[in-house]
């Protein structure tokens, strides 16, 4: 079977909804046994009930990913099972604003979300990849690239995001780790949903229909389409493939300008 994970153990952070969700429950299906850090553990009840109901492998551990020993305590958990072959960091939190309106608070809670969450997550890794080889994959942005408005401190974090990536994939290569990200423009997510609901009361429609129309394709994109991908590259199939960000984006960075 081609794209076979099959005995292979995957961490996913923020397994439990939108790209996370579909990442896990596409890697189950794979053969993985995946391992979800989620906030909360009700986060994931959804998804381990839906790995589980195919016959898939799974298991949930309540972890911020922003702090540094509770990464720590997880990850030396799940090694008791075996290795971690894969590491999925796609814990992120969103944020709107450009730098006259993005305060201190603001800058820190991104940070140590997307930022040091994905440091955290890949520390607590490497020693272990470095005996037996392994594939990261994070979760960057088209904002890691390109300039979108009033994303300042997203883009900022993103940035980073895409730059850890390449220095993983140069620092290790030697030690037969992999690493590579991938780049989402706006995909449709719950996210999405209550991010509407919250600031276009009475225009959900509209506004949904609007932000769907700036994806040169004409539409946003589906969490399978890049748990796909993700499924691809962290795959012996892409065994070829590292240092590398691949967007998803329906032609966004290319098409539009």
């Amino acid at each position: 079977m081609k794209f076979s994970l099959k005995h292979k153990n995957v961490l996913v952070t923020g397994g439990g909804s939108g790209i996370g969700k579909a990442i896990s429950i596409v890697f189950a299906g794979q053969g993985a046994h995946v391992h979800i850090l989620e906030l909360h553990l009700d986060n994931a009840k959804d998804t381990l009930t839906e790995i589980k109901r195919t016959g898939g492998l799974a298991t949930s551990y309540a972890c911020n990913v922003a702090n540094q020993k509770g990464v720590n305590s997880v990850v030396e958990t799940i090694l008791k099972t075996g290795n971690i072959d894969i590491l999925v960091n796609n814990a992120g939190i969103a944020h709107v604003g450009n730098i006259e309106n993005t305060l201190e608070s603001d800058m820190d809670k991104v940070y140590n979300v997307n930022i040091k969450g994905t440091y955290n997550c890949m520390q607590a890794v490497i020693s272990g990849m470095k005996e037996n080889g392994g594939v990261i994959l994070n979760m960057a942005s088209i904002a890691s690239s390109v300039g979108i408005s009033d994303r300042f401190a997203y883009s900022m974090s993103k940035g980073a995001v895409l730059t850890m990536t390449y220095s993983i994939a140069k620092d290790y290569i030697a030690h037969g780790i992999r690493c590579n990200s991938i780049s989402p423009a706006r995909i449709h997510t719950p996210f999405v949903d209550g991010f509407i609901e919250a600031n276009y009361p009475g225009n959900e429609k509209e506004m949904f229909e609007n932000l769907s129309k700036t994806q040169p394709i004409g539409r946003m994109g589906k969490p399978d389409e890049v748990a796909n991908l993700a499924l691809y590259l962290c795959s012996d199939e892409a065994s070829f493939i590292t240092g590398t960000d691949f967007p998803i984006d329906g032609g966004f960075i290319k098409l539009n300008g």
